[in-house]
């Protein structure tokens, strides 16, 4: 099969991917289109359907595996298709494992970098806790090394959590050699349990949509009240590092509205709320580049996540 990694302007595709996302809207005019996000194992492409009614468009819902022939163009620098005719697939004409999106990195190394980042956590107390989750719980472990950390905005792949993750602490731990005021051990500890809440928010692949516990609750909520009832189970977990942990997670977001229940307080707090936003951002926007062809610096329009519009440096 061809990925849509390689796909380029002007080409003609006939190939079955995964509907992502299907809805009818209209046009300014009030002409009715579909918007259809189609997935494979390399990435997602936004597409079209002009003209839902016509012969050769069959019905397909999200999630469907679908059969699509269609032209390749570009809309404000990233590629578009065109869907002339289009299917569900048949058994037999794909392999599921072709349409989940997967990390660049090697899944298993990742997972041993963050079991390294643990060893160096000299607090028992901390140390016990990193190592009932990520070391102790297989079940957990294959969960987390399988998960995505976003719906669509950054790290929505197979292991993105778990990048995700990593990036966090490695950043964590950088700050932590150029500003001494921080304590290692609680910051890096915050930052490998600041996202674990999204094993709850967010389905499994291929749905990957948030739950009915992520729509009221929250992964941030969700993790720090995970974290508390395993705090409780360590005797002698001290009561003020327990809630120094929890607030780290709580503030993560940083401000109130973008989600936290708290802003930060302590200079752990602000510099995993700094790390976290750093690495989702520079995912953001690494993926926004994906599908731009070599060379093209053209403004790729607003993006939602850094409220602006973007566009490749040029060279």
């Amino acid at each position: 099969m061809k990925y849509i990694e390689t796909f380029r302007e002007g080409e003609r595709i006939n190939e079955v991917f995964l509907c992502k996302y299907k809805q009818s809207a209209l046009t300014k005019n009030g002409k009715p289109y579909e918007n259809v996000i189609l997935q494979d194992k390399t990435g997602m492409l936004d597409a079209k359907i002009w003209e839902p009614g016509s012969n050769g468009i069959d019905d397909f819902g999200a999630l469907d595996y679908i059969c699509v022939t269609g032209d390749l163009t570009s809309f404000q620098g990233a590629l578009q298709l065109n869907m002339k005719r289009v299917r569900k697939a048949q058994p037999g004409e794909y392999d599921p494992a072709d349409y989940l999106p997967v990390s660049e990195n090697d899944i298993g190394q990742m997972y041993e970098g963050l079991k390294d980042y643990i060893k160096t956590v000299a607090n028992p107390y901390l140390q016990k806790l990193l190592s009932m989750f990520f070391l102790e719980d297989k079940a957990f472990e294959e969960r987390f090394k399988f998960h995505s950390a976003a719906k669509t905005v950054h790290h929505g792949f197979v292991g993105g959590l778990l990048e995700h993750t990593l990036g966090v602490t490695s950043l964590c731990d950088a700050f932590c050699r150029q500003y001494p005021i921080l304590n290692r051990d609680l910051l890096l500890t915050a930052a490998m349990f600041h996202d674990i809440g999204k094993m709850e928010e967010l389905s499994a692949f291929p749905a990957n949509d948030y739950t009915d516990a992520g729509q009221l609750l929250g992964h941030i909520v969700i993790g720090t009240e995970w974290i508390g009832k395993y705090i409780q189970k360590i005797p002698g977990f001290p009561a003020r590092l327990g809630n120094e942990l929890k607030h780290c997670i709580l503030a993560h977001h940083g401000e109130l509205e973008f989600g936290s229940p708290k802003k930060p307080a302590l200079v752990e707090a602000v510099a995993l709320n700094f790390a976290d936003n750093m690495d989702a951002k520079m995912e953001t926007l690494k993926e926004a580049f994906a599908n731009v062809p070599e060379g093209n610096t053209e403004w790729l329009g607003y993006n939602r996540l850094l409220e602006s519009n973007i566009r490749k440096t040029g060279k």
